[in-house]
């Protein structure tokens, strides 16, 4: 899990996930001029007394060119470290879906973050996890908060109306893990915190993400030869 502190107009925080030795991937309503990444924190209060801590600066952002700022659609972003990091139990990176591995509503997932956990509370100092239910694309279809928006083809729709339990503000860009596999990325939802909530779904924008990493990739010297 990353702790992500974005600097811009004013300073904001996020979660990501990482992916690669170097990548993270978060949302793209997660950008900003100066974005400081923590890997391995438990409480982003502790630095001196978790000796797990990695913390690193980004090198360059790269949100989907296709992202709409007020649909909040495509809105997925790849983060390029500016170093690698040192693989370790608590920092390592998780897996990205197959394509074959399809999810189904009632399936339970989990989401992480550094988020508030009430809607006029503070925000936690220790790491928060809460399952959440994948829901019927009906479900934020029909939803009068959502239904203008919500995209079945690029987003998951999560979190059951009649539980109190869904991400909120500051958890945006935290991974929605469904059998250790990274499905979703932490989107929007309605403003008073309730299920269900929006997820990119990652399985829909594998191909960019990989082309974006490739293409960042240092050319094998024998490829510039006979380029």
């Amino acid at each position: 899990m990353a702790f992500l502190r974005i600097k811009d107009k004013k300073e904001f925080l996020c979660g990501g996930v990482l992916v690669e030795k170097n990548y993270v991937l978060t949302a793209a309503h997660c950008n900003g001029r100066l974005i400081n990444v923590t890997l391995g924190a438990h409480n982003i209060k502790k630095e001196k007394e978790e000796k797990t801590w990695q913390v690193m600066l980004v090198k360059n952002a790269f949100p989907h060119p296709d992202y709409n700022s007020k649909s909040y659609s495509n809105d997925i972003m790849l983060l390029q470290l500016e170093k690698n990091i040192k693989q370790t139990d608590t920092v390592k990176p998780l897996r990205l879906p197959r394509g074959k591995n399809k999810l189904k509503p009632g399936q339970k997932c989990t989401v992480a973050g550094w988020g508030m956990v009430t809607t006029w509370g503070k925000y936690p100092d220790t790491l928060q996890e809460v399952q959440l239910t994948l829901q019927n694309d009906e479900q934020c279809e029909s939803h009068y908060n959502l239904r203008h928006y919500y995209n079945r083809t690029i987003q998951l729709c999560v979190g059951d109306p009649s539980e109190d339990k869904a991400f909120f503000q500051g958890d945006s860009g935290g991974p929605l893990l469904c059998r250790n596999e990274i499905q979703g990325i932490v989107s929007y939802g309605p403003e008073d915190g309730t299920p269900p909530r929006v997820f990119t779904k990652v399985a829909s924008f594998l191909p960019w993400i990989k082309k974006t990493m490739k293409s960042l990739q240092p050319q094998d010297p024998d490829d510039l030869l006979w380029s």
